[in-house]
């Protein structure tokens, strides 16, 4: 199609442009008359008495949905169109004020997450202390927390019920949540290959950080504990060739040196020394126990880790409940009689356990990710406030110190990938203003010199 732009004014020549061609079926009664039957009437004449190009070939053409004055109706719904553009922004600006309302909503929420997460820890590990002070058997307490594990997957159904309209039954969930084994779901040979392994981790971080609760205060345990940060680093980097970073290094060498200065506090000896190693281990094991569920499992929904932590849980309970037995005919561990025991802190201290191990699980989906790991750290002022308050411990300034630069390499280690090209970005928005000014101030100067060398005179102003 060669149509006008616009209206031509007197004196000036035509000027063309090609549109889309929109063609007509022949043989249809309204298209004959629609072709040829306008070329009877006479057609417009401008005041120069030059024929009015744009109507006459969009007649003869047949454009689809021409009538006189067809240009002119198509500014007016441009018009309009434009003039809608104010509804468009508002509901635009609805759609953005709709989505800061979430992000605060999610980061609040994330911060009172942060708090449970923190409080949760702080509760576990101060109880454990407690519990030492009557029934000192930290592997039976590991076992028995553990088994609390089972509860996990029952729980996440429950919630599953409540919130979903599609409706699955408990069978139905338990297959579609064993597709993290593969996908045939889980067999008795990959019940034992997948789980034993994390299973034993999960055993061996637990019972020798309660080890070394015994040697340490609570706050020394939790902080050499923040550690294991720096190790899934290192074993990342090693193992599954992640990307090199090296604010991550000087954080591992933060985090190291963070522990010889605690090992150093006491002189290299006693039970200070043993505790350290053991926290080390807690770290250690702790770190291998992710590294590897991140290189055989990857990446687990809600359901598929309260499924896994439940298979755990029932592992736990069929597999290394021989070994409380064990210590218990060999007085490694000797508790007496069932109805000695102290079941109210035990039920507490697995209560504790299984709640922080919801809120962390539960937390990463529902909010940042960062958020939890700051409330992990986060128990070490808390644990150091209980200390002080309750048992008046007085802290060294090594102690101290080495609390502080661990926490710092920690925070270091929750720095995003992209921190650097961040960084580099929010600074050259600083520098933009600037450069703008200097260039307004160059283009001035110029045009003065220029005004100056064109014979153009400034007059200064009385």
């Amino acid at each position: 199609m060669i149509s006008t732009e616009g209206p031509e004014s007197e004196g000036d020549q035509p000027c063309f442009r090609l549109e889309p061609l929109k063609t007509h079926l022949p043989g249809k009664a309204g298209d004959s008359h629609f072709l040829f039957g306008d070329l009877d009437t006479p057609s417009t004449v401008t005041a120069n008495g030059v024929q009015d190009i744009e109507d006459r070939i969009l007649r003869i053409t047949g454009y689809y949905g021409y009538f006189p004055g067809y240009s002119s109706h198509r500014r007016e719904e441009g018009s309009e169109s434009h003039a809608d553009t104010p509804g468009s922004e508002t509901s635009e600006e609805g759609t953005s004020y709709q989505t800061c309302a979430n992000t605060v909503l999610k980061v609040l929420g994330g911060l009172l997450l942060v708090l449970c997460v923190s409080s949760s820890w702080v509760g576990t590990t101060q109880l454990v202390q407690l519990t030492f002070k009557s029934f000192s058997c930290p592997f039976f307490i590991s076992w028995f927390s553990t088994n609390w594990t089972i509860l996990l997957f029952p729980l996440y159904y429950g919630g599953h019920v409540v919130t979903t309209r599609d409706k699955q039954t408990p069978i139905q969930k338990f297959r579609e949540c064993s597709r993290l084994f593969g996908e045939d779901g889980m067999t008795l040979k990959l019940f034992l290959k997948r789980t034993a392994p994390f299973s034993i981790l999960w055993t061996l971080t637990n019972y020798l950080y309660l080890l070394a609760l015994r040697k340490l205060t609570a706050t020394d345990v939790s902080a050499l504990y923040c550690c294991h940060k720096a190790f899934v680093f290192l074993l990342s980097w090693i193992v599954l060739k992640d990307r090199f970073m090296g604010v991550r290094i000087v954080a591992a060498i933060m985090a190291i040196t963070g522990i010889v200065m605690m090992a150093y506090a006491d002189g290299f000896h006693g039970d200070s020394i043993i505790g350290v190693a053991l926290a080390v281990g807690s770290a250690s094991t702790s770190a291998l126990y992710k590294v590897l569920f991140k290189m055989f499992l990857g990446s687990a929904n809600l359901g598929e880790v309260a499924h896994f932590l439940s298979t755990m849980g029932v592992f736990n309970l069929i597999f290394i409940s021989f070994i409380p037995l064990i210590l218990y005919f060999t007085k490694v561990e000797h508790w007496g009689s069932l109805s000695s025991l102290p079941w109210g802190y035990l039920c507490g201290l697995a209560g504790l356990w299984l709640v922080f191990n919801i809120l962390v699980n539960v937390g990463v989906v529902l909010t940042y990710p960062i958020l939890i790991s700051i409330g992990t750290l986060l128990s070490v002022p808390g644990n150091a406030v209980v200390d002080v308050l309750k048992h008046e411990v007085i802290f060294s300034v090594v102690r101290l110190a080495a609390t502080c630069i661990i926490c710092l390499g920690f925070l270091l280690l929750l720095l995003p990938e992209e921190w650097d090209s961040v960084t580099l970005r929010f600074l050259a928005a600083f520098k933009k203003p600037e450069e703008h000014g200097e260039e307004l101030t160059d283009s001035s100067i110029h045009t003065r010199s220029r005004s100056q060398a064109n014979g153009a005179v400034s007059i200064p102003m009385a």
